[in-house]
């Protein structure tokens, strides 16, 4: 069973970061001199033990402070490394023996502060130093203790950088996680929203057609009412292949829904087709845009007469639709307030707008222009795509953005 800790969230028996207690135990090493003062081996006892409790206190603080990023870089951390080393070498050079063990932790803990080229630098100079004051007291002994002190400085830092590595690498991999569950369930949203969409309105359009028609031509009736059980079925159908990710759209299909969806509603279809084969991205994002623009123009334009116009050459296609209704303004005014299919979360024509745009195409939607460019009755969209949006953009189309 997995459990939270109270403060972390970590999952049980994962180890936490490394923290400045990692690095406690190593005060033990200056157990011989606390055992040299308290025997009175030292020649001033209470100086020498204010001198030891000032290190402790100096190394307590800067190794715990070295574990947070911002602590570990500030002025205070680094003047008591400062005050450490002069600290560390004050008792050292004073007293030899075992008072040298303090270099190697003094080189502990500049190896939990220092990163880089600054760790480089005061490494050297640290060495030499622990070098000269040990070879003082001690001869040719003094190379253990330089060669602690540096180790201890190398190793610590690489161990640490290290750990603040995985721990990176580790919150990564998390936060990647949690944006691909985030861009699957857009992913869904937006697939469901443009399916059922058109869908639904198709269906209520030609279930609107079929109970005008029962009572004075009950087989235009059944007609309707069959179109509505094919509808319905495909809908179940492409709403399993949107939940498993693998849908393929088809603009043709969608040509056809439309060319029906507007028949049934009363309105003239005029769909025109011409140019080369598109690549299956650029024929699911132009069905996407068939789909809105006509389930607008049933819900909204009111018009007689819906021109649907797919133009394609070698690099490019161009998808226009165009109404003579007048709902025009009103289109125009429902989009830009967040209105109509605008206000399902903002997948309308705006999340189309751009999704387009991220495959390198686009889309305008507004009045039709009449004569002169004045605005016109009716409403026209026009959408703009590279003929293979992945080859354009090399990312497929789940990489686009949504609007949330």
């Amino acid at each position: 069973m997995v459990r939270k800790t109270r403060c972390t969230g970590r999952r049980a028996g994962r180890p936490g970061p490394p923290s400045g207690y990692a690095l406690l135990p190593w005060l033990l090493l200056g157990l011989g001199s606390f055992s040299n003062i308290v025997q009175g081996r030292t020649p001033n006892p209470w100086l020498d033990g204010i001198g030891l409790l000032v290190f402790n206190s100096l190394y307590i603080s800067v190794v715990f402070r070295a574990f947070d990023r911002t602590s570990r870089d500030s002025r205070a951390t680094r003047w008591s490394l400062v005050a450490m080393g002069v600290m560390t070498f004050g008792l050292a050079a004073a007293y030899g023996g075992s008072w040298l063990l303090f270099l190697p932790l003094f080189g502990l803990a500049c190896g939990s502060v220092l990163r880089g080229r600054a760790l480089a630098w005061v490494g050297a100079l640290v060495s030499a130093a622990a070098a000269v004051t040990a070879a003082y007291h001690d001869g040719w002994g003094a190379v253990s203790i330089a060669y602690g002190t540096f180790i201890s400085m190398m190793v610590t830092s690489a161990l640490l950088t290290l750990s603040e590595t995985v721990r990176e690498l580790r919150d990564t991999r998390l936060e990647l996680a949690r944006s691909a569950v985030d861009q699957e369930r857009l992913r869904f949203s937006r697939d469901l929203h443009d399916l059922l969409g058109h869908t639904m309105s198709v269906i209520v359009i030609k279930a609107e057609a079929a109970r005008r028609l029962a009572s004075r031509d009950p087989d235009a009736a059944l007609s309707q009412v069959a179109d509505i059980e094919s509808v319905g079925r495909q809908a179940l159908a492409e709403i399993r292949e949107a939940v498993t990710g693998y849908r393929e759209g088809s603009l043709a299909t969608d040509l056809d829904r439309a060319r029906s969806a507007l028949s049934a509603a009363g309105i003239a279809p005029d769909v025109r087709r011409s140019g080369p084969p598109l690549e299956p991205q650029a024929e699911v994002l132009l069905g996407w845009v068939v789909r809105e623009a006509v389930t607008n123009a049933v819900r909204h334009s009111g018009a007689a007469h819906c021109t649907i116009t797919v133009d394609g050459t070698a690099e490019r296609v161009r998808l226009t639709v165009v109404d003579d209704g007048t709902g025009g303004a009103g289109q125009s005014a429902e989009t830009a307030e967040g209105g109509g299919s605008e206000r399902a979360g903002g997948t309308g024509l705006k999340g189309l707008t751009e999704r387009l745009a991220a495959v390198g195409g686009s889309l305008e939607a507004g009045p039709a222009r009449g004569a002169g460019g004045v605005p016109g009755a009716g409403f026209r969209v026009v959408a703009v795509l590279p003929v293979d949006p992945l080859a354009a953009t090399g990312r497929p189309l789940d990489d686009a953005p949504a609007r949330t």
